[in-house]
């Protein structure tokens, strides 16, 4: 196997808001009426978070029957589709090089992950709640910001026990935090 890239934490940056929006609308103007909306997820959406300096970035569809159009969209972006690798319901987009999302400019782009789910994805529901609650609670923050932390450095070569690592945390907050009616929907 490939040496996998480290896992690097690093405190929050208030340049993830800015990368999001400049990779956000360079998806858009693509998209035409395709897109309900374009959510800024995972850790670097979440204001004092310390994160890994990637952008977690869900598109959301109407429908799974939009693919194809949306493949086409973002290929000529420079966005490689790479299947949904597990999820159902969440697309998942490679980039071509560091200046996807291709633009007028012609500018390197933060590194980012892409993702395309239709609006009943249960993966994007997760990702909005989670990002919510946090975003709500800043314990939850800290103490997620400290669990990270910890994480990178025990296991700095190894990202799926890194991942593995936050699990009980993300699990806990879910069940702990997330109002009833939040709940049920993620239930259905």
């Amino acid at each position: 196997m490939l040496n996998p890239k480290p896992v690097i934490i690093e405190e929050y940056n208030a340049e993830w808001p800015k990368a999001f929006k400049q990779i956000e609308s360079a998806i858009s103007d693509e998209m035409d009426d395709l897109v309900i909306r374009i959510e800024h997820v995972g850790s670097t959406s979440v204001p004092g978070l310390a994160a890994k300096p990637i952008i977690d970035i869900d598109v959301v569809i109407k429908s799974m029957d939009y693919l194809p159009k949306i493949i086409k969209k973002l290929d000529v972006l420079g966005y490689l589709h790479e299947g949904d690798l597990g999820i159902k319901n969440r697309e998942a987009f490679a980039r071509r090089d560091i200046y996807v999302p291709y633009s007028s400019e012609g500018n390197e782009k933060y590194e980012h992950h892409l993702y395309v789910c239709d609006e009943e994805s249960e993966e994007l529901n997760r990702h909005i709640i989670f990002r919510d609650t946090l975003k709500n609670n800043p314990l939850l923050v800290s103490e997620y910001a400290n669990l990270k932390i910890k994480l990178s450095n025990k296991y700095t070569n190894n990202r799926k026990a890194y991942t593995e690592g936050k699990t009980e945390f993300v699990t806990k907050v879910m069940k702990e935090y997330v109002t009833p009616y939040t709940k049920g929907r993620l239930d259905d």
